[in-house]
């Protein structure tokens, strides 16, 4: 059940489709091991659920970060933190108004409204951390969009964590490498600048999961209903991607 969630978030399938391409393509039978029995798309549904009710889902995550330790892809340089908004349905009112914040609609319980330069958005909002040297997301929270990249802190005593601006002020758990922001009558320094240049290069790479998730993945607009499910799907998102990542480390890796 475990890899037929992999593949689901892998190829953007939905529920019913995923029970007829499983049933279909050879390749997915062999990935999940010729199974004489496949699931049809309500056991895949409940299963997801109950990975939910359970808190089982954070356990499957653990364990394939176990196993990235094990491989040797410790996290040593540091972690870099960042944050990028999922979007989802507000759902309309008559006229096709926006309710904003009133909207409780089956596609959109939990959601709510952020506002990103002068855009308002509403949905979720994806928070994580990644490997410096491996570029391999260690860790995820996902939240609705309207909480501030800066309440949410993954970094572990220890780590130095790369962040950007929209976390100055705010002190992570591990050591801080913060980007500066300048106040009121308090512009940043030379010397802040180019601290905060060493830190913008060092935190370039983290645009590309993002990329991969919203672009390949398909995920930048959701339809599920409720953080903890879209946090399953971010999950799975995150995982996929770390093992595409693998095959790059492997391909790149001397010997």
């Amino acid at each position: 059940m475990f890899k037929i969630l992999v593949l689901q978030s892998l190829y953007s399938l939905s529920d019913p489709e995923l029970e007829r391409q499983v049933l279909d393509r050879i390749s997915f039978r062999k990935f999940i091991g010729f199974s004489e029995k496949v699931p049809d798309f309500s056991t895949v549904w409940k299963f997801k659920e109950r990975l939910i009710q359970t808190g089982k889902e954070s356990e499957l995550w653990n364990a394939f970060q176990d196993q990235l330790d094990l491989k040797g892809l410790q996290v040593k340089k540091g972690v870099i933190q960042d944050a990028s908004i999922i979007t989802a349905e507000p759902g309309k009112s008559k006229g096709d108004k926006s309710r904003g914040e009133e909207a409780k609609t089956r596609r959109s319980k939990d959601g709510t409204w952020t506002k990103k330069g002068k855009k308002s958005y509403f949905g979720y909002k994806l928070h994580t951390k990644m490997d410096y040297d491996n570029s391999l997301i260690r860790d995820l929270e996902t939240t609705t969009a309207s909480v501030h990249d800066s309440q949410i802190d993954l970094s572990l005593p220890g780590e130095v964590v790369y962040r950007d601006k929209g976390y100055f002020g705010v002190k992570p758990k591990g050591f801080d490498a913060t980007m500066k922001r300048g106040v009121r009558s308090h512009p940043i320094s030379f010397s802040e600048q180019e601290r905060n240049k060493r830190i913008m290069r060092k935190r370039a790479r983290v645009e590309r999961p993002y990329a991969m998730i919203k672009e390949v993945f398909h995920l930048s607009a959701v339809k599920v209903t409720t953080v903890a499910r879209v946090h399953l799907k971010m999950m799975f998102a995150c995982l996929n991607f770390n093992l595409h990542q693998l095959k790059t480390i492997a391909k790149t890796s001397p010997g």
